[in-house]
């Protein structure tokens, strides 16, 4: 907890680059505790990355939010799931490059993040135990690039992290949420996660260009989400496209 407050003083104390972006996409959702079925359907996300930094060979304190809804089906179409994420990273990133390339300047940051999910889904078939919470605590080594392409104000943007350790929330198998938390039935439902058994990886690659004197950012979000804890099986792979403004 101090190491955090200790981030976000230093955060203040910097200069920061801003984006705020919407996205839109396709999304592959499976959780075996409501369904053996693999869901197909829309994702919308709102995206919100800052990074601060003194200067331009100095630490990066980065901070990473998506908030997302998905509605999804089966092939079938005899049924649909709703589901809602929140995620946040809080990154600490040391300087590993700073060049250029064909006359572009071109850095990379690399480092580590303290994540935190949150969110649920929901079955519209299931009588018995139709939704399942998601939460999950996780350290994620991440790497940050940018490149100025030469003679432009056009900037290339690419991040990317994958949970390594962590903590996850799941019922075991057959297990009821009224088992859990109206009768006080504990069956290893906080459990212990290394990168085997959640081998998941978000990345983003974006494009800044100028326009009517603002600085725009569109690109393409890749969220890849999975895990198998208690005999269960989740994934959540969702393909995005994502547009908003840098400040």
């Amino acid at each position: 907890m101090a190491i955090v407050v200790l981030g976000l003083f230093a955060l203040q104390l910097s200069a920061q680059t801003k984006a705020y972006m919407f996205g839109l996409g396709r999304t592959n959702l499976l959780d075996t505790y409501l369904s053996p079925q693999n869901y197909y359907g829309t994702d919308l996300r709102y995206v919100a990355h800052k990074i601060s930094e003194k200067d331009s060979t100095s630490l990066q304190h980065r901070q990473l939010f998506t908030g997302e809804v998905s509605l999804t089906k089966p092939k079938s179409e005899d049924g649909k799931q709703i589901s809602g994420m929140v995620y946040y990273s809080y990154a600490w990133l040391w300087p590993m490059l700073n060049t250029h390339i064909a006359n572009g300047k071109f850095r990379m940051h690399a480092g580590g993040a303290v994540d935190v999910m949150l969110g649920f889904i929901y079955n519209t078939r299931n009588g018995n135990n139709p939704a399942q919470a998601k939460l999950a605590l996780n350290l994620s080594p991440v790497i940050n690039a940018d490149y100025h392409i030469p003679n432009t104000k056009l900037v290339l943007n690419y991040e990317a992290s994958a949970p390594l350790v962590g903590l996850m929330f799941s019922p075991n198998y057959g297990q009821s949420y009224y088992e859990i938390f109206s009768r006080g039935n504990y069956d290893h439902n906080i459990v212990p996660t290394t990168i085997g058994a959640t081998p998941t990886l978000r990345h983003l690659l974006t494009l800044d260009f100028p326009l009517f004197n603002k600085t725009f950012r569109v690109g393409y979000m890749g969220d890849y989400q999975q895990a198998k804890v208690n005999n269960l099986k989740y994934h959540a792979r969702t393909h995005s496209f994502v547009i908003g403004m840098v400040f």
